[in-house]
């Protein structure tokens, strides 16, 4: 009987962990903005003797500051170019579609009698399924604004005392594993650390060959195009595809060979991150396997949508650790490397 309890206990946290994964997600990312906030606070804390709460505030103030300043500097050019490419943008889908040979009607080719004709031929009924879609992507945006906030606040508190919260788990289990368990966890948070500054050193070489590449092609919008793309990198394999999008639809307003430049462009920064930046720059940090990343963003969004591919590559990277410490090691009593295991 207490091994059926046992089973069915199990079965229950494991039907409320899914009822509640979104929850789980925006607890993760707080994990990650504590590890964040905690690797820019820690030098602070070292060189300067800053109290813990303070080095967080200065970190927390110096980045703020720091994308205050780099709004100021390129926010007038970037948001000129942002509408420069929605402005263009209804013309790269109508190039779009003449090529394929759908016809996608354009601004200003609809005279007035026939957009009157128009409005008077559309269903109420589907104009009110469009209102209702447009307030669900409303309501969709609203939810992750809260949960961004939800998840800054709570990496705030987070890292401010990370081992009351590391004891507060730990206490949950039996003695003899509670100090493999804090061990195991603070090789995640140093793993999650490295990754991210991999990431960052990425993201920033990413944005800077698309900027010059396609300043280089000729695209409008250069500046907002390398944002876009070096933003989209977050996302191992997949952001790279994503940031190339808005590229190619400009390169199809320009017409010649702009479109064949820039899929060779991207192509080019695609094979250089993965033969060159992520190698040189892994070596230093956490060396994940290619395929491992790509199955694990492909099953994690399956399960929990897009939040669940934002957070796929950091989630990999915590169980990698926890598998590798806790199971392939402890369990299997096998010798292995651990990602962000000290010496």
């Amino acid at each position: 009987m207490r091994k059926v309890l046992i089973v069915l206990a199990l079965a229950a946290l494991a039907l409320l962990a899914w009822q509640a994964h979104l929850a789980l997600l925006i607890t993760f990312a707080g994990i990650v903005v504590a590890v964040l906030l905690s690797a820019l606070a820690h030098p602070l804390e070292t060189r300067l003797s800053f109290g813990r709460p303070w080095a967080l505030l200065a970190a927390a103030a110096g980045l703020a500051g720091l994308l205050a300043l780099a709004g100021a500097l390129v926010g007038a050019e970037v948001a000129a170019q942002v509408k420069d490419f929605l402005s263009r943008l209804p013309e790269a889908i109508g190039a779009l579609g003449e090529r394929f040979g759908i016809d996608v009607p354009r601004p200003g080719q609809t005279s007035g009698e026939d957009a009157a004709a128009l409005l008077g031929a559309i269903d109420p009924s589907w104009l009110g399924g469009v209102a209702g879609q447009v307030a669900s992507v409303g309501g969709a945006l609203v939810n992750a604004l809260s949960a961004l906030v939800v998840a800054v606040i709570g990496g705030w508190f987070l890292a401010a005392d990370p081992a009351l919260y590391r004891r507060g788990v730990t206490l949950l289990l039996p003695l003899n594993q509670r100090r493999r368990t804090e061990v195991a966890m603070e090789a995640s948070g140093e793993a999650l650390r490295l990754w991210l500054g991999a990431q960052a050193v990425s993201m920033l070489l990413i944005g800077i060959l698309a900027w010059l590449g396609t300043w280089a092609i000729g695209l409008p919008s250069p500046v907002a195009l390398g944002l876009f793309a070096g933003l989209a990198a977050f996302v191992p394999l997949i952001g790279a595809v994503a940031g190339a999008v808005p590229a190619l639809l400009l390169a199809l307003t320009e017409g010649g060979d702009a479109v064949l430049w820039t899929a060779g462009l991207f192509i080019a920064i695609q094979q250089l991150e993965s033969n060159m930046i992520a190698p040189l720059v892994q070596r230093h940090m956490v060396d994940l396997p290619p395929a491992l990343v790509l199955f694990a963003v492909v099953a994690i969004g399956l399960l929990f949508g897009l939040p669940g591919v934002i957070l796929a590559a950091p989630i990999t990277v915590a169980a990698f650790v926890l598998v590798k410490l806790l199971y392939v090691r402890e369990t299997l009593g096998h010798d292995t490397e651990v990602p962000g295991e000290e010496g």
